[in-house]
């Protein structure tokens, strides 16, 4: 229904540019009638055909005028398969940072000077967050029963603390020595010695504050089955993708248990050079994702450009 009520208000009034993003099952089959109405359509953050669905490359290369890249590696891809595509660099970039230092967000949570910290980043959204909440909670008491350690566990808005509070602490009586803390995710990431993130954007955010990670991911059975037939990528963490190295441990599927994220991140807890080296190849990471300009304003230029080329061909025709 909003598919025929958006193209039925371009072609009564067609818009000069189009900027689409996200959802690329719904914006590629408006981009390809955009097209057809002869408005350029502007794609912003590309849809990840890197990884899988390339069979999209050709509508994509066909339709849209622009693809605005927010991953360095991805505007080479891009290029290479004839889609017109710039990188803008990261917005993160530009915003991330701690509303605190470190000494006030441990005295306002009241955590131990000295003893390690450890962030637990389960994801943001409560089905992927219950998924690995065994393997956070077990992986956290076996760090706990080697030595002093503390942990926090930022709720995202789309979790709250609630859910934490009853998944953690009301169904699972084991260990309960994790302070959920509502929101402050960026403060709790970059005041850790470690964070154990769950892959995706959390990932990119830990590198860009510069925090030694280890990552994880659990779907279903049948989901990780049919994603090893079409997802075809040497790292499933971004991070990693970026660097083009394992530089950050990936656990994924049968082996994200509590027993190997205990040990990867042990290791990184009691290794102080392997740590350095993780924030020396972080910061490699920060450096890509930077760009000289603001992205959002790199990205409203190649819009007005679109715009202006748009303008003098009404002059002329």
């Amino acid at each position: 229904r909003e598919f025929r009520k958006l193209l039925a208000a371009a072609r009564r009034e067609p818009p000069a540019v189009a900027v689409l993003t996200d959802s690329p099952d719904f914006h590629l089959r408006i981009a390809r009638k955009l097209h057809a109405l002869g408005v350029p359509v502007v794609y912003l953050v590309a849809p990840q055909v890197w990884a899988w669905r390339k069979d999209r490359l050709p509508l994509m290369r066909r339709v849209l005028t622009r693809l605005l890249c927010i991953f360095p590696f991805e505007e080479t891809f891009f290029l290479d398969h004839g889609v017109a595509a710039r990188y803008i660099g990261h917005p993160l970039t530009r915003r991330i940072r701690a509303s605190t230092g470190r000494e006030e967000f441990f005295r306002e949570f009241g955590l131990t000077p000295g003893v390690p910290l450890v962030v637990l980043l389960p994801g943001s959204r409560r089905g992927e967050a219950l998924r690995h909440l065994d393997d956070l909670v077990g992986a956290a008491a076996l760090l706990a029963a080697k030595g002093p350690v503390q942990f926090v566990l930022p709720a995202s808005p789309n979790t709250g603390k609630a859910f934490f509070d009853e998944h953690i602490f009301r169904e699972r009586k084991t260990f309960s020595a994790i302070q959920v803390i509502e929101g402050r995710s960026w403060d709790a990431i970059a005041h850790a010695d470690l964070a154990l993130a769950a892959s995706g954007t959390v990932t990119v955010e830990c590198a860009l504050l510069g925090t030694p990670l280890v990552t994880f991911y659990k779907v279903s059975k049948l989901s990780w089955y049919l994603g090893k037939l079409l997802v075809r990528v040497p790292f499933y963490s971004m991070v990693n993708l970026i660097a083009g190295r394992r530089l950050a441990p990936e656990l994924m599927q049968s082996e994200c248990t509590a027993g190997r994220l205990a040990a990867e991140a042990r290791h990184l807890l009691e290794d102080a050079g392997a740590r350095e080296a993780m924030r020396s190849g972080l910061a490699e990471v920060r450096a890509e994702l930077q760009s000289d300009r603001d992205p959002i304003a790199a990205a409203a230029d190649e819009v007005m450009q679109i715009l202006a080329v748009v303008e003098a061909n009404g002059a002329t025709s």
